[in-house]
């Protein structure tokens, strides 16, 4: 086995590891804070550092990450993460909602650190001229990690069954030690540092292609997050009457089906001659999923059963935004600069971070408001925003590449 491959499955690892104690928790300070008469709003604050620092650590980790190192940066998002369920560990009378905040706000940090170093790293793993492979190992490492992102949702509402929240978090802190302890041996020390020193000034981007791409991404999350991160799980357990194990293993099933859809995206959505999608597919893959939460908005106002709507409807939304979702993560990769590549990639994901942010906030307030149909209208503007800006990402992204490539440039120092 190459040293790349094997640096790509211990990046991979870390990230899986990562991502289902991520999800768990997700599920797990939902339910277990609505059981305790939270309202949905409330629910949705304690989120509110988690995703605000997500927008904070995803613009300045990629500065950490090309001047450190994205071993350390993983190595870091990972101890942070322990460090977060412990904190929730604590007595449930210690539990107030400024020390749940603090907790998620380490672990916002520590997952955008996480996924940036995995999304940069896998850049300098694959040869400039082998896109093909690019795009494939970024859908499976996508759709793998959303995958487990589903197991970890179903993992947080049958841990808090068995074994209450208190014990959910300790486990899972202690697995989690196990996978730090290992990266720190098995991790290359030099991975994606970069050779010029970046100043703190290049953390913005300066590529209208990146900067179209970033924004796109934060409407596409926004529009997600706005009805499924609150409004969903809420409605389903109060307007539907679903206990804890349906709601998350529903959710599981999803999120999993969703990471499926992620892996094979390439072979959905076609590629040119030289690795990238064509821009007719782009866009009209973002034109399709507009009308999806419309519909189901629709939907709910007619005789059909809500639950039928809700998951006929959410399993074609989880089609169409999985294929969106890994076709914007294949661009940022592949058009992200060679030297402090994850000076790009955590702009991009700065302002994925800042979409699920305005979502996250957004399916509290607006549900409590309004209800689940006005968050499916928000939803379906912002999906649209999203369509109307990835209609000239390829364009831009072939153009700025084309010339990145007749210039010379310095790739990252590796370690081989």
């Amino acid at each position: 086995m190459s040293s790349f491959l094997k640096q790509y499955f211990i990046i991979t690892g870390n990230y899986w590891a990562f991502t289902l104690t991520d999800g768990a928790l997700r599920m797990l300070v939902v339910l277990h804070f609505h059981q305790l008469g939270y309202s949905p709003l409330a629910i949705a604050m304690l989120f509110l550092f988690y995703e605000f620092f997500g927008v904070v650590t995803n613009l300045v980790g990629g500065w950490l990450g090309a001047r450190m190192g994205l071993n350390r940066t993983m190595n870091v998002g990972l101890f942070l993460q322990i460090i977060a369920l412990g904190m929730l560990a604590v007595p449930a009378v210690w539990l107030t909602v400024p020390w749940v905040m603090a907790a998620q706000a380490l672990s916002g940090i520590a997952k955008d650190l996480n996924k940036m170093s995995a999304k940069s790293g896998i850049k300098l793993l694959v040869p400039d001229g082998e896109q093909g492979r690019l795009y494939r190992w970024v859908a499976i490492l996508t759709g793998s990690k959303n995958t487990l992102k589903g197991v970890g949702f179903f993992l947080g509402g049958a841990l808090l069954m068995l074994a209450g929240f208190r014990g959910a978090v300790l486990g899972m802190g202690m697995a989690l030690l196990l996978v730090w302890l290992s990266s720190l041996m098995l991790l290359k020390a030099e991975l994606g540092r970069s050779q010029s020193k970046p100043k703190f000034r290049d953390i913005l981007s300066k590529s209208p292609a990146i900067n179209r791409l970033s924004a796109a991404r934060l409407f596409l999350f926004a529009a997600r997050d706005v009805w499924f991160v609150v409004a969903l799980p809420v409605f389903l357990y109060t307007e539907l009457n679903w206990s804890f194990w349906q709601v998350g293993g529903f959710m599981a099933i999803w999120v999993i089906g969703y990471g499926f859809v992620q892996t094979i995206a390439p072979r959905l959505t076609g590629q040119g001659a030289d690795g990238l999608p064509a821009r007719s597919r782009v866009l009209g893959w973002a034109v399709t999923l507009a009308f999806l939460p419309a519909l189901i908005a629709l939907g709910l106002g007619t005789a059909v059963p809500a639950t039928l709507v809700i998951v006929g409807g959410l399993l074609l939304f989880g089609v169409l935004f999985a294929v969106n979702s890994s076709l914007h993560s294949y661009l940022i990769v592949r058009f992200a600069r060679g030297d402090g590549v994850s000076l790009d990639v955590g702009f991009y994901y700065m302002s994925n971070a800042a979409g699920r942010l305005l979502g996250t906030v957004l399916s509290g307030w607006v549900f409590q408001v309004w209800g689940l149909t006005a968050c499916l209208w928000v939803s379906a503007a912002m999906v649209l925003m999203a369509a109307l800006l990835a209609g000239t990402i390829d364009e831009l992204a072939t153009e700025e590449h084309g010339r990145t490539r007749k210039a010379p440039c310095r790739r990252e120092k590796t370690t081989h």
